[in-house]
């Protein structure tokens, strides 16, 4: 459980689409957004140790026809809301219309979808969970034991930036800096999607 832990630990605090979705929904929509997708990364990451458990997520690894259609799914997806944010002009209204965009309901639905429409999470899982499940221990208590320390290491950080963005939520939620923080998570965002489309293997 500990080198798992670590493990994990790892790979949560390393930049990359979950950190500069949380990151984003803060800064320019508040709390409530931002703990809706943090919730939804959460519920997925939870969903895809359940799926280990239960052997699901081996068929993805081993098909690749399943992995081609989650794979171009997560892709478009990744590339739409990137396009979004890049394309999106901030009027007058900017800091109401930003609280308006995404209230809790629709961050969760938007960090589920992220989290479950990337195999590559769930690839993760298939090669990692395995190595860390004792012998003779029931699969489905330890891939919700392992996947639950990936949660609690997950809400942790997620805590800390929404911690932080709220610090700095003044400055930051001027208009012009959230027309930069837009067009740059939207960046991230399209590349991410594209990096997910050009990548053949699972």
């Amino acid at each position: 459980m500990l080198s798992f832990a670590a493990v994990v630990a790892l790979l949560t605090v390393t930049p990359g689409l979950d950190t500069a979705l949380v990151l984003r929904t803060s800064l320019l929509a508040g709390r409530r957004p931002a703990w809706g997708v943090t919730l939804g990364i959460q519920l997925g990451t939870l969903s895809w140790g359940l799926l280990t458990a239960a052997g699901l997520s081996a068929l993805l690894a081993a098909s690749q026809l399943a992995y081609e259609v989650l794979r171009w799914a997560g892709a478009a997806y990744l590339v739409w809301m990137g396009l979004r944010m890049l394309l999106t002009r901030p009027g007058p209204g900017d800091s109401e219309d930003a609280r308006e965009e995404l209230r809790f309901g629709a961050g969760l639905r938007r960090g589920l979808l992220t989290n479950l429409l990337n195999p590559k999470v769930g690839v993760f899982y298939v090669a990692m969970l395995p190595q860390f499940m004792p012998e003779g221990a029931p699969h489905a208590l330890m891939g919700l034991l392992l996947a639950g320390v990936h949660v609690t290491e997950g809400l942790l950080w997620s805590a800390l930036l929404i911690l932080l963005a709220s610090w700095m939520s003044g400055f930051l939620r001027s208009p012009g800096v959230r027309r930069f923080l837009d067009r740059l998570t939207g960046l991230v965002i399209v590349g991410f999607g594209v990096r997910l489309a050009t990548s053949h293997t699972p």
